[in-house]
């Protein structure tokens, strides 16, 4: 709904990075909801087979409306919360098809270095990571697994559609206790041995 033609040709330099505009949410971004009877906004279900369509459907009001919804009453009403169902093994110790309750967030800029977060990105879809909030300087944000068998990537500003910060998360299973650092140390270095082994005997 931006007039591109009475921008400055800086302005136009800055949205094509995607720049302020664009992460402060305060012109170009469309957050389609739904709300119940009363007009309270509902918490609307993104599982596992909705996850495919929100990546292309997640602006579309026709799409978000046929969503399974439900409310919580102890979240706030003055916040806008949905669910996601996560899958595999890289947030442990959260399970795998466990359900992530987040709270959208609207200013980029917002993010906390060193919270969960949900992001949607054009390549690959929804994925949860602890965020490092790069988008200042470099126009990023670098996502984080909590299994250290996965590495580190950056995300740049232009790939990113949503980002909603977590609340809470649900599952049918007790998360398995943490390791001591030094036995995870020791257990993850043991992996890596094993794998370049089976590597190894791989090539031969």
């Amino acid at each position: 709904k931006e007039d591109l033609s009475r921008l400055a040709e800086s302005e136009l330099s800055q949205l094509e990075r995607g720049y302020d505009v664009f992460i402060t949410g305060s012109k170009l971004r469309v957050l389609a909801t739904t709300v119940n009877a009363d007009n309270e906004e509902n918490v609307e279900l993104v599982n596992e087979k909705a996850k495919a369509g929100y990546r292309s459907g997640f602006a579309d009001p026709e799409f978000i409306r046929v969503l399974p919804v439900f409310q919580l009453p102890f979240l706030s009403k003055d916040r806008k919360y949905r669910a996601f169902q996560i899958n595999g093994d890289s947030m442990l110790p959260v399970p795998d098809k466990s359900w992530v309750i987040a709270e959208f967030v609207q200013n980029w800029y917002t993010i906390r270095s060193g919270y969960h977060y949900i992001i949607l990105t054009m390549e690959d879809g929804i994925v949860f990571k602890l965020a490092e909030n790069k988008l200042k300087e470099e126009q990023k944000l670098t996502l984080v697994s909590l299994n250290p068998l996965y590495e580190p990537y950056d995300v740049h500003v232009k790939d990113i559609r949503e980002v909603w910060k977590f609340v809470h998360f649900v599952s049918s299973e007790i998360p398995e206790p943490n390791l001591p650092k030094d036995e995870l140390t020791k257990t993850v270095i043991s992996m890596k041995k094993e794998l370049k082994e089976i590597q190894m005997k791989m090539k031969l």
